[in-house]
């Protein structure tokens, strides 16, 4: 998200050496960013007990509350599954990623969360596995929004900058926009597709332009 620097993180405020409000950052459209931290020692540090009062305190102060966890069945994970409203799985068209996209469904509705649904990302590479429908099928869920395969998406994280800013027209830009609104209920909004002139185009108007 362009963040250049983060010096106080989630993990810092889990380990009672910061308040939330210090661990806050302001991003691009008034999004606000609660980094984690990286180094193991931050973890080790972390009192994932004091996790729930956190976010507690960040839902008073946002419309939307995104809780990014990571895959599999680790303490941190189900500890977020137990406090989200809605779970909302990602997934790779891959064997591996449903296996472990399976498992967080069965755990969420273990521990009484609902899950909305899955978004299918990366969904014109070659080496699928796995469909729409078999995704579908699979999870018992349905694929709210499918992020196609873009080179642009690696480009934009190598300048350090979301792809829909760096990149607003690519097509994955335009799926985002499309599950972003979706899910906040709101209409989406598309700028018609621009028709790149061509060389005959070019040529005739510059054989036939008025001087």
């Amino acid at each position: 998200l362009g963040l250049a620097e983060t010096p106080i993180t989630l993990h810092e405020v889990l380990a009672g050496k910061a308040e939330i409000q210090d661990a806050i950052y302001e991003g691009p459209y008034g999004l606000k960013v609660v980094p984690g931290g990286l180094s193991l020692q931050e973890f080790q540090n972390a009192d994932t007990d004091r996790l729930k009062d956190v976010m507690l305190d960040l839902t008073d102060r946002c419309d939307f509350l995104f809780l990014d966890a990571p895959a599999g069945i680790s303490a941190d994970a189900i500890l977020s599954l137990t406090m989200a409203d809605e779970v909302i799985l990602v997934v790779n068209p891959e064997i591996s990623s449903l296996v472990d996209a399976l498992k967080v469904k069965i755990l969420t509705e273990t521990v009484g969360g609902t899950v909305r649904g899955a978004i299918l990302n990366r969904a014109a590479l070659e080496s699928a596995d796995a469909g729409r429908r078999e995704i579908e099928e699979t999870l018992g869920v349905q694929v709210i929004g499918m992020i196609p395969e873009d080179p642009n998406v690696r480009r934009a994280a190598a300048a350090r900058a979301p792809v829909v800013m760096a990149y607003p027209d690519s097509e994955s830009s335009r799926a985002f926009r499309k599950i972003a609104a979706a899910m906040a209920g709101f209409p989406v909004e598309e700028k018609p597709d621009t028709v790149q002139e061509g060389f005959i185009e070019r040529l005739t108007r510059a054989l036939f332009r008025r001087d």
